[in-house]
């Protein structure tokens, strides 16, 4: 049995295959409070759905790509059932994790987003930094900056651990409406950093603030 927050079906806003067609299937709970946090809404609101129903209402929309994201998806067991099964009906299946629950449980064919967490989130200390050891060639490794002191730890786990040169990609997303996506980008080019800007496509696309899309 799994706490659902919401299910539904929009336009993929972030990491490598932003801009496709998506159904999301959202987690309820997270361990997590992260100072530019934008679903606090998934922290307690959900309905209880089993493995099959949620399945059934994924199916519905015929997309060939899902992605399971919360708050913290990893918090609930059969999470990893429902990745299996969705991924054995040939669905293309993404994972949106905090980084800081271990994901060496997490079936191999699930395109991992894994999210470093910056000072300026608050939340830096609950990263589980053995989680870049097990990342596979198609996983991708997010950093949300919200400063120049983000920025700099992002550049610097990235150089430690060789991460351009094992992952499918590694993003770099301002924090929407904080800093500037121009300015973030003249840091990276200014270092010629091993990296790609990413922005909140959805957020440009409907409001900010609009849930389910």
């Amino acid at each position: 049995m799994l706490t659902i927050n919401e299910i539904f079906y929009s336009i993929q806003g972030e990491s490598t295959r932003a801009g496709q067609p998506c159904v999301f299937v959202r987690l309820t709970a997270c361990d997590l409070r992260c100072s530019w946090c934008d679903t606090p809404y998934a922290f307690d609101e959900g309905r209880k759905m089993s493995v099959d129903d949620v399945i059934a209402a994924v199916e519905q929309y015929g997309c060939p790509l899902v992605e399971i994201t919360g708050g913290e998806p990893l918090l609930q067991e059969d999470v990893y059932e429902l990745m299996e099964r969705l991924s054995r009906a040939g669905r293309t299946v993404m994972l949106e994790t905090g980084g800081h629950r271990s994901i060496a449980r997490v079936p191999a064919g699930v395109m991992k987003i894994v999210d470093v967490k910056c000072p300026g989130s608050g939340e830096a200390g609950r990263n589980d930094w053995s989680n870049l050891d097990v990342l596979a060639p198609h996983d991708e490794v997010k950093f949300v900056i919200k400063d120049r002191i983000d920025y700099e730890f992002a550049r610097d786990v990235i150089a430690r651990h060789g991460l351009a040169g094992c992952v499918a990609a590694v993003l770099l997303s301002p924090v929407h409406g904080v800093l500037d996506a121009r300015t973030l980008s003249e840091w990276i080019l200014a270092d010629r950093l091993p990296a790609r800007l990413q922005v909140q496509l959805h957020k440009y696309i409907w409001n900010p603030t609009t849930r389910g899309v």
